[in-house]
């Protein structure tokens, strides 16, 4: 028995690139390292907040991911680690059942890490990459947009100094009312200027007075977060700002990530595993769109089911050292990718440069404000909020808008997974809901051609004593009943009829209800003394009809063409 070959890239794509590693590509993996770690820092530790978790989970969770995709992912400049998105899923999952901070939320948290991965991991293994058309863009685009401004809302506690519940918008509103007396006013300046500091400076550094510096002026806006962190130390450390009230992050522990297995049980793995599930199809959606963008710019192969083998691979790193699930980030990516990297190198060296921050300056941010991070979450996080995409959508597809709509308001109004759950069955119904109305014409020749076209759009031959139907879906039992119903009603409107051709040229798969139909369609108008015809019947479509009665009960005829059909029966009009 002959074993198929595998190739040594498809397990480990690291082997590929490593190959024809050079000096030129560790110097441009190597500063773009430095680039992206500006971002990564104060990142890393505000995502874990977002997740009701330690800061210091948030650099953890950017050492041995980064590693393990450079290895095994297929993207050439992906950044994986902590993102808003998948932080704010993993706190909705977790706040239900344990109290935020404590020893249990945490391990529960690496727990999840862990689940997501081998969920992850399986899925590639058995090649379910597929998987990620079951979730339209539209949907994914609105639950984005809602996971924003709910991420956005969660972080004005740390603004205000104020202990506000921001499950959802409702309950956010409610909370808000009843706790905005009690505002700590110097917290909320602190943080509205942070906020004006990352938002306003950028904009100022582009002007024309920054000319001079525009081949730098990039590296210093990416970086303004960065410079925000060290401002904010300075200002608290020699000011004393701990003591008018501004909250600090307090002690952070220093060293390398604890190897181990989280503690789990069955119950606690139950307990998990949904959140788990939506955090791996969300955080594959997000990562290989991500990835799929970048592969095309450079011209590289992307394997899905590789993806989610890397992916899975990542979070199983992120659980055993003390983090929580992980996944692509868009904003590291790109100034990744801007920033000159060539190879997975570059995450190679950001790990690196997070060890040594994790390991030597953790007591660096020990006194950084609360409020700095929550400013630095609310205006990376608020870029996302953009409602064009929905009148775009609403323009082209009512039924793409109203899965929007309705995936939007069940996020903010309900919960995140919740509210994912909703928008994927609204697109399932109405995915069946158009199929079960399926586009259907009666056809006519276009004269001096061989073509035929829609009737109602177009000049065209037509004949009394025939009828050309084309069916413009799959037939199934969903829609077989309507081109029962469209047949009687053409055979209604015309008394001389003795022929109906049904066009097959767009379907390509009948299933057994519908050839139930079509055998029905054809007695009924055998007893009419009307003939039935197929034209252009495809090849997977005619294996499965010689399996059935239909061709040795069919009145009439099957055509290669259409034209060959009219022509036959009625060479007169269609000469």
């Amino acid at each position: 028995m002959a074993f198929p070959k595998i190739r040594l890239t498809s397990i480990l794509p690291a082997w590929q690139w490593l190959q024809d590693y050079n000096l030129p590509k560790f110097k441009s993996d190597f500063l773009s390292a430095l680039i992206v770690i500006a971002m990564l820092v104060p990142q890393g530790m505000a995502y874990a907040m977002v997740a009701g978790l330690p800061p210091i989970t948030g650099l953890y969770a950017s050492i041995l991911p980064m590693i393990l995709y450079a290895v095994v992912g297929g993207s050439l400049t992906l950044s994986i680690g902590p993102v808003a998105l998948i932080s704010m899923m993993t706190f909705a999952t977790l706040i239900p059942f344990f109290e935020i901070g404590s020893p249990t939320y945490i391990q529960s948290a690496c727990l999840l890490a862990l689940l997501v991965g081998i969920i992850s991991f399986l899925l590639g293994i058995f090649r379910f990459g597929f998987l990620i058309r079951l979730i339209s863009h539209p949907v994914i685009k609105s639950f984005i947009i809602a996971s924003a401004v709910l991420i956005a809302l969660s972080q004005v506690k740390y603004l205000l100094d104020v202990p506000l519940n921001s499950d959802n918008i409702i309950i956010f509103l409610q909370s808000l009312w009843e706790y905005l007396p009690l505002t700590n006013f110097r917290t909320f300046i602190f943080g509205i200027l942070a906020i004006l500091f990352l938002t306003v400076l950028p904009k100022f550094l582009n002007s024309a007075l920054f000319a001079s510096l525009a081949e730098k002026r990039s590296f210093i806006i990416k970086s303004l977060p960065l410079i925000l962190i060290f401002l904010s130390l300075a200002l608290v450390h020699f000011f004393s700002l701990e003591s008018f009230g501004i909250k600090t992050v307090g002690e952070i522990p220093s060293g390398f990530p604890p190897l181990s297995m989280p503690f789990w049980s069955w119950d606690l793995v139950i307990k998990l595993l949904p959140g788990a599930f939506m955090i791996a199809m969300v955080s594959f959606v997000e990562s290989i769109s991500i990835a799929q963008a970048t592969a095309f710019q450079q011209r590289s192969e992307l394997n899905s089911n590789q993806e989610l083998i890397a992916l899975g691979l990542s979070n199983i790193g992120a659980g055993i050292t003390s983090a929580f699930p992980v996944t692509g980030s868009l904003s590291r990516t790109v100034v990744n990718a801007d920033a000159g990297a060539k190879t997975p190198m570059s995450g190679i060296f950001s790990s690196i440069f997070i060890v040594i921050v994790s390991l030597y300056f953790t007591r660096l941010f020990q006194e950084l404000p609360l409020a700095i991070l929550a400013a630095t979450i609310i205006v990376s996080i608020w870029k996302l909020v953009d409602f064009r995409p929905f009148i775009k959508t609403w323009r082209y597809s009512k039924a793409d808008g109203i899965a929007m709509w309705i995936t939007f308001f069940g996020v903010l109004c309900l919960d995140i997974s919740t509210g994912l759950i909703i928008g994927i069955v609204t697109t399932f119904i109405l995915l069946l809901w158009r199929i079960s109305r399926p586009h259907i014409a009666v056809i006519g020749l276009i004269q001096g051609t061989q073509h035929f076209r829609n009737i109602s759009r177009h000049q065209v031959l037509t004949s009394l004593n025939l009828v050309s139907i084309r069916i413009d879906e799959n037939l199934s039992f969903l829609n077989a009943n309507a081109l029962k119903e469209f047949v009687i009603a053409e055979i209604s409107k015309n008394k001389m009829l003795n022929h109906v051709i049904i066009n097959c040229s767009s379907i390509s798969n009948i299933d057994l209800s519908a050839l139930e139909t079509l055998e029905d369609i054809n007695d009924q108008l055998l007893k009419l003394k009307i003939k039935l015809h197929l034209s252009e019947v495809k090849g997977p479509v005619m294996d499965k009809l010689k399996c059935s009665q239909l061709l040795n009960e069919l009145s009439g005829n099957i055509y290669l063409t259409h034209y060959q059909a009219v022509h036959d029966l009625e060479p007169k009009t269609y000469a």
